[in-house]
C-alpha cells in the first residue's frame, strides 16, 4: 500500500531530527525499506506510476464488444479471451471504470431551497395493505410542505379526479392553508396537455386551485429529484406505518394515517435540527388562508329508481321510499355519503360504500312492514303487469318460466318492454308462432316482431 502524504512528511521530519531509520519504521509501524525509499526521494508526494494499461491495446475491441454484449462486461471478457487477450477480469473492469467506459459519469447532487409558504409537493404511490383481513393494493396520496417538511397522507382504492380533490381538500385543511405552488408529476388526473413548464392543468383542477389560492406546477420529465420532498416519505410510510398495523376498514386506515402524521410531524429531524411542527410555526404566516367556506367535494349522478326501490351507484344499491319507484332522482356522491334528492324537499342520506362490491344498503324506514313483501310463489310485479295488459300471453309466460334459459325476472322485463314498445297484433302473432315451435329466446322473438313490422316502420330497398 502506498504511503500517505502525512506518513512521508513524518518520515522526513524525523530524519532531519537525526532519528534512526529503524526507530522511524518502528514508531510509524511501516517497513524499513519504505522509510529508506522516502529518504532517498526527499518528497512528500508519491511519484507517479508510469505503467501501461494491459487493456489499452484492446480499447477498440472493448468498445465494440460492449455494444454487442449489451454492456455485460463478463461476456466482453469472455470474448476478449477468445481473441487471445491476456487480461484478467478485474483489470478489464478497472480499465473501464477509470476511463468511464460503459457507465455514465457521476454528477454531484444539487440542493433546492424553498422559502416558507413557497411550495407544497403532492404525489401518489401504490402500496399493499391488509384491510379487514384482505390484502388490497391501495393508492397512497401524500402532500409535503417543502420548507417545514410537514406531511399528510391518505389511502384510497383508486385515484381519479374526484379522489384527488377530496385528498387535496383534506390536506389543505390539515395543513391550515396553501402554498404558492403545488408541485405534481405529469399525471393525467391534473394535466390537460404538455409536460414540465409547458403543462396546462385541466380547467376543473385549475379552478380548484384558484379556490384555495395556489397554482399547479409539474416537474420536467426525468427530473425525479425535483419532487424529492414528497417521494422520500413514501419509503418511510411503507417501512414504518404499514408493518405491524391492522385496519378494520378504509375509515380506520385513514384515521390511523392522520395519527401517524401527527406523530411524525412532532418528531425531531436530525437533517432539519428541528421538528416539522416547529418549522411550521415559522411557515404558517406565509400560507394562503383557507376560504371562509370550504365546499364539500362531490360527484353528481342522474338515476332512475328501479322497481325494487333502489338507486345504483358504482354497483352498490341504496334504498329510497317505495313511492319514488320509476322517478328520476339526483344522486350526490361525497367523500362519506350518498345523498339522493327527489326535488328540493325530499332527501335520503346513506353512508357511502367505498368498494364496488354490489352491496345493498337499506334504511330502516324503507323496509317493508312484515307481511307486505312478495310471498314465495306469488307473481312478480312484471308478471302481474303482463297478465293485466296482455292476458293472451299467460300461457306463453308460464311456459317461458318453465323452459326458458334466461333468468325469469330478466325475461319478464324483456317481454314487458316488448309489449310496451311494439304494436299489439304483430307481437301476438310472433309470440304465437314462437309458442308453436317451443321458442323462448326473446331476442329471436323480438327479431320476428321487427320482421313483421318492417314495412310499416322502415323503408327497405
Amino acid at each position: 500500500m502506498a504511503l500517505t502524504r502525512d506518513q512521508r512528511t513524518a518520515i522526513l521530519e524525523l530524519h532531519r531530527q537525526k532519528v534512526g531509520k529503524r526507530k522511524i519504521a518502528k514508531t510509524l509501524k511501516i517497513a524499513r525499506g519504505s522509510v529508506c525509499k522516502v529518504i532517498r526521494q526527499q518528497s512528500t508526494t508519491s511519484p507517479p506510476v508510469e505503467r501501461a494499461e494491459k487493456a489499452e491495446p484492446y480499447r477498440e475491441e472493448i468498445l465494440s464488444l460492449l455494444e454487442t454484449c449489451k454492456g455485460n462486461l463478463v461476456r466482453v471478457h469472455e470474448e476478449l479471451e477468445t481473441l487471445g487477450a491476456n487480461i484478467s477480469y478485474p483489470a478489464l473492469t478497472a480499465y473501464c471504470r477509470r476511463n468511464e467506459i460503459g457507465s455514465k459519469p457521476k454528477k454531484a447532487a444539487g440542493r433546492y431551497h424553498f422559502d416558507p409558504g413557497e411550495e407544497l409537493q403532492h404525489d401518489t404511490s401504490p402500496h399493499k395493505i391488509v384491510i379487514a383481513g384482505k390484502q388490497r393494493l391501495v393508492q397512497t396520496a401524500s402532500a409535503v410542505m417543502c420548507y417545514s417538511r410537514k406531511i399528510f397522507f391518505q389511502c384510497y382504492p383508486k385515484f381519479n379526479r374526484f379522489y384527488c380533490k377530496v385528498f387535496l381538500t383534506d390536506a389543505l385543511c390539515y395543513l391550515g392553508g396553501a402554498c404558492e405552488w403545488m408541485m405534481i408529476d405529469n399525471t393525467h388526473v391534473i394535466v390537460l396537455r404538455g409536460t414540465g413548464s409547458d403543462m396546462e392543468p385541466v380547467p376543473e383542477m385549475a379552478a380548484f386551485g384558484d379556490r384555495f389560492g395556489f397554482t399547479f406546477r409539474a416537474h420536467e420529465k426525468g427530473d425525479v429529484n425535483r419532487s424529492a420532498r414528497v417521494e422520500r416519505p413514501f419509503d418511510h410510510i411503507e417501512r414504518n406505518f404499514i408493518p405491524g398495523r391492522t385496519f378494520a376498514s378504509w375509515g380506520d386506515l385513514n384515521t390511523q394515517a392522520i395519527a401517524w402524521c401527527d406523530k411524525v410531524n412532532a418528531s425531531y429531524k436530525r437533517s432539519l435540527r428541528a421538528t416539522p411542527q416547529a418549522l411550521y410555526v415559522i411557515e404558517q404566516p406565509h400560507l394562503r388562508s383557507l376560504p371562509i367556506w370550504v365546499p364539500e367535494v362531490y360527484l353528481l349522478h342522474q338515476r332512475t329508481v328501479d322497481v325494487e326501490g333502489y338507486v345504483s351507484v358504482h354497483t352498490n344499491r341504496y334504498s329510497v321510499p317505495a313511492k319514488w319507484i320509476g322517478r328520476e332522482v339526483e344522486v350526490r356522491e361525497t367523500k362519506g355519503q350518498i345523498i339522493i334528492d327527489n326535488g328540493p324537499r325530499h332527501r335520503v342520506v346513506h353512508e357511502r360504500v367505498i368498494d364496488h362490491i354490489g352491496k345493498r344498503t337499506t334504511l330502516k324506514e324503507h323496509r317493508r312492514p312484515r307481511g307486505e313483501g312478495r310471498r314465495r310463489g306469488q307473481p312478480s310485479a312484471e308478471e302481474q303487469t303482463l297478465a293485466t295488459v296482455v292476458p293472451e300471453l299467460a300461457d306463453y309466460v308460464a311456459a317461458m318460466k318453465k323452459h326458458g334459459k334466461k333468468q325469469t325476472t330478466l325475461a319478464l322485463r324483456h317481454l314487458l318492454r316488448m309489449v310496451l314498445e311494439y304494436p299489439r297484433e304483430p307481437l301476438l302473432a310472433a309470440v304465437k308462432e314462437a309458442a308453436h315451435y317451443g321458442l323462448y329466446d326473446l331476442q329471436r322473438v323480438e327479431r320476428m316482431v321487427i320482421r313483421r313490422i318492417a314495412n310499416d316502420y322502415f323503408l327497405i330497398d
